[in-house]
């Protein structure tokens, strides 16, 4: 069986002769670390076995409900299928079905150590050669991503899929499934335009799938994507990305845009909410709560026995080693919701609050920060009605803040 590495080097090469480098993304390795540290016995579970069952019962279910695909009937999805697994550097027996539903797609049935592809509709009547190896090529990084390394993957899969088979799973388990799916579809789109040698393939095939058209424009739909993009919204998806989003993220990987990394967290994961969490996005809003309580106390002139409690309320050992205070940009305006500010601006309330002598101090050195955050607005909102201030007394805090700062 083909040995895979972490990333692995692809054949095809770009303009510049540059090789293309296809690699997991850095969510799917936030994921993994996170159930191997954190989840310990889920990242267990997922090795265990009961594999041999279940690609038993995939076959009797292929062989019952589709039609099997022949090398003799059918050459040229074959010949898309091996050149695209070339370009790939996979290799593997493969098996190819149609399906009797009329939807154009695709999907790939995992077996470790085998290719199973399953097609949907008219969509091999609808591609030319160039959109065929970007169709095969994709679901083909599918079977790539979670074949790398020792299946870590395609494990972080299966114990998110089992998870959400419960009726109760927790919202942070159904958040991080969602956008552990978004990303291995982008991870697959990149295969795609490996195997066709552009993006442009992968794109049309992303719009005949949408549209069921048999003739479409991916330079066209690109320039689309780029005015929906404006907009700024993030992906609600919750398996693939929107077809605009994904357009567009192969096109800038592919043209190797030093800010993807940036766009991808802004288009898929957006703002840090506090009511929307994911399992990394739990540990990193815990990391960053202690980082903005140790900035918060930079600006108290005073610290009190009172509000040193209150900070080991929130972490027993806090203080007890030198805390790394939070660079403010990293809860900006467009780093976080509303509701996440006010989750903030509720800590420096909880700190205030616990020492009645020093609560001018502190209010203040609240609403230096919440100026610094772009969340003054909130913090008056907040102290209007969860602390009764008049108008009067809230402005005048304000003021002095801005004449402080």
């Amino acid at each position: 069986m083909q040995q895979y590495r972490r990333g692995i080097e692809c054949l095809m090469m770009n303009e510049d002769h540059a090789p293309r480098s296809l690699g997991p993304l850095a969510y799917h390795e936030s994921v993994v670390a996170h159930l191997r540290s954190e989840e310990r016995h889920a990242w267990e579970w997922s090795s265990s076995g009961a594999l041999a069952q279940e690609v038993g019962d995939i076959r009797d279910t292929m062989l019952r409900d589709t039609y099997r695909l022949e090398p003799s009937g059918h050459p040229l999805v074959f010949d898309a299928c091996r050149t695209a697994m070339s370009r790939l550097g996979i290799e593997a027996p493969v098996t190819l079905y149609q399906a009797h539903d009329g939807t154009m797609n695709a999907s790939l049935v995992y077996v470790p150590g085998e290719i199973h592809l399953v097609f949907f509709g008219p969509i091999l009547e609808k591609l030319d050669q160039a959109e065929m190896l970007a169709l095969m090529g994709h679901e083909l990084s599918h079977y790539l991503l979670w074949s790398m390394g020792e299946g870590e993957h395609y494990r972080a899969s299966r114990v998110f899929d089992h998870a959400l088979s419960y009726p109760d799973a927790k919202p942070s388990h159904r958040e991080t499934a969602r956008l552990l799916s978004l990303h291995t579809e982008l991870f697959a789109d990149r295969g795609a335009a490996i195997a066709a040698g552009a993006p442009e393939p992968a794109v049309a095939v992303l719009v005949k799938a949408m549209t069921g058209l048999t003739s479409v424009d991916p330079a066209a739909y690109l320039r689309q994507a780029q005015e929906v993009e404006a907009a700024g919204a993030r992906s609600q998806g919750f398996s693939h990305p929107e077809a605009y989003l994904r357009a567009r993220a192969v096109q800038l990987w592919w043209t190797g845009d030093p800010d993807l990394p940036q766009w991808l967290d802004k288009h898929l994961r957006g703002p840090l909410s506090i009511e929307a969490l994911d399992l990394p996005g739990q540990s990193r809003l815990t990391q960053m709560t202690r980082a903005f309580l140790a900035r918060f106390m930079m600006e108290v002139e005073e610290s009190s026995d009172e509000i040193a409690t209150q900070l080991r309320a929130f972490f027993p050992d806090f203080g007890r080693q030198e805390e790394v205070p939070l660079d403010l940009t990293e809860i900006g305006a467009e780093r976080i919701d509303d509701a996440t500010r006010d989750y903030f601006i509720a800590l420096m309330f909880d700190l205030a609050m616990a020492d009645a002598d020093a609560i001018d101090t502190t209010m203040l050195a609240a609403a230096k920060i919440a100026a610094e955050i772009g969340a003054t607005e909130r913090l008056v909102a907040a102290l209007r009605r969860d602390l009764k201030w008049t108008k009067a007394r809230s402005d005048k805090l304000v003021a002095q803040a801005a004449k402080a700062a």
